[in-house]
């Protein structure tokens, strides 16, 4: 959605699209964040990363492990902001404020995706 309201320059186009994609992409923003948390929490049990989490050693993956939990965690809060104000508004005048967050957490939820793949990776390549 970040995405399309970048590309998408017309206000009036946006206020036609974000009504109908919007509720669309929010449910699916939110099974795939339960989806990351869930393979999250059974990954960590398999490779007894929890003790590691717990008791950091400054080691390569107890560094990425610490980096990818603490960005998951602000994508879980942002995007909790996010599908709140984008419910709470759909479809009504949004304020100064809501949008500010609407729009920030957006941006903020894309860009923390792309370092949470990274560490995903990380990880992936020395498990």
């Amino acid at each position: 959605m970040f995405v399309l309201g970048v590309t998408l320059r017309d206000k009036k186009a946006q206020q036609e699209v974000y009504p109908h994609v919007g509720p669309i992409f929010g449910w699916f923003e939110l099974f795939a964040l339960i989806a990351l948390l869930i393979s999250g929490f059974v990954l960590g049990g398999y490779y007894n990363l929890f003790e590691l989490l717990l008791h950091p050693n400054s080691t390569e993956i107890s560094d990425a492990l610490q980096k990818k939990v603490i960005l998951v965690s602000i994508l879980t809060i942002a995007t909790i902001v996010h599908f709140i104000i984008a419910y709470k508004t759909n479809g009504k005048e949004r304020t100064k404020f809501e949008n500010m967050l609407s729009r920030g957490s957006s941006m903020l939820i894309f860009f923390l995706n792309l370092f949470v793949m990274h560490y995903a990776i990380v990880l992936r390549d020395i498990l």
